[in-house]
């Protein structure tokens, strides 16, 4: 269980916290569902948006919103069709009842309204649904939500949901390939599996999510595989905590000022890589070929300068380490309060 982090009503004015973290059960966390992306990123808009003490709110969620937040342009077709889906969704819940245990099969909205000529949804929680989102006070898994909204496979955006439930502890529990499977529903309920061929499974799942979750979230992960005779059998993802590239501007307004266009944010990285001696040809032109990493320098440029990052040992090494070009060292990159 993650315990930091305050729930969605400290938030004022519309304003949203770059590094807002969102509050969901475990058992919720866990469960077997299966989204779109664009589902995926409606549900994540919906947790930024839940007050701790009003499960029985009406929340709305326009495309205009949904599209500042995502970086990603939509339609109302799209809207509708999403919601009609999620209406349908059952999610698989192990728990217990009456001192039972027991798979809930929980469908999370009691209902949801396209508001015609608008482009705004409306949506109300059932009621079973509420205690798995609100007032939670033990077993949760807590994530940035910036982050879950930037990734753009819907496995990753399961799998660093998962990883976030065990970042205080440094790894995940280890479960079996197929559980894995099951929970990102690559098994059906007959038990044909996606992807049988463990190597494709690695290829199409696993390695893109690892790739996308280092390089978009405040999360590095890894994993280990566990051979029983001679098959792939169990999977342990480790988790370590990382300064994250802001890809999704939450803490903006509709009226602030507009971002840096692309050219000034990768003109901005390299001058802080000349400032911090990284002028090794090859390497600048990978870090500045990626959005992500160009994303990373600019945070870290600003995170310098307003000293929420203070190396004890050199900048440059620092940075390295956190585009994932440098192992840490041996002993604490940051000091005590370096991170806020």
């Amino acid at each position: 269980m993650v315990s930091f982090g305050y729930y969605c009503s400290c938030l004022t004015n519309s304003r949203m916290n770059q590094d807002l973290e969102v509050r969901q059960a475990n058992a919720l966390t866990n469960a077997r569902y299966e989204y779109t992306e664009t589902q995926a990123n409606i549900f994540l808009v919906l947790l930024s948006k839940l007050r701790k003490d009003s499960p029985d709110d009406v929340y709305q969620i326009s495309v205009t919103e949904l599209e500042r937040l995502t970086n990603k342009n939509l339609n109302y077709k799209q809207l509708r069709e999403s919601t009609e889906g999620m209406m349908s969704r059952v999610h698989k819940i192990k728990t217990h009842h009456n001192g039972k245990e027991v798979l809930r099969q929980l469908v999370l909205f009691k209902r949801i309204d396209y508001i015609l000529g608008t482009g705004t949804i409306e949506l109300e929680f059932n009621e079973y649904a509420t205690p798995y989102l609100f007032d939670l006070k033990d077993n949760f898994t807590s994530f940035q939500v910036q982050a879950a909204l930037s990734l753009p496979s819907k496995h990753a955006k399961r799998i660093y949901q998962i990883c976030s439930q065990w970042k205080d502890k440094g790894q995940t529990k280890k479960v079996s390939i197929l559980e894995l499977k099951t929970t990102l529903c690559l098994v059906d309920d007959k038990g044909n599996e996606e992807y049988t061929i463990f190597a494709m499974f690695r290829k199409k799942v696993l390695d893109v999510a690892v790739k996308q979750v280092n390089e978009r979230t405040d999360l590095r992960i890894g994993y280990q595989v566990e051979k029983v005779g001679r098959a792939f059998q169990n999977i342990v993802f480790t988790v370590q905590s990382q300064i994250p590239a802001t890809t999704v501007a939450f803490d903006l307004v509709p009226d602030a000022a507009p971002a840096l266009t692309v050219s000034h944010q990768v003109e901005n990285a390299g001058r802080l890589l000349a400032q911090l001696g990284i002028i090794t040809p090859d390497l600048v032109t990978q870090i500045l070929g990626s959005p992500a990493h160009v994303a990373a320098c600019n945070k870290f440029a600003h995170d310098i300068k307003t000293g929420k990052v203070k190396a004890k040992s050199s900048l440059s090494g620092l940075l390295l380490t956190v585009l994932g070009f440098k192992k840490p060292a041996n002993g604490p990159l940051f000091d005590a309060n370096s991170i806020k």
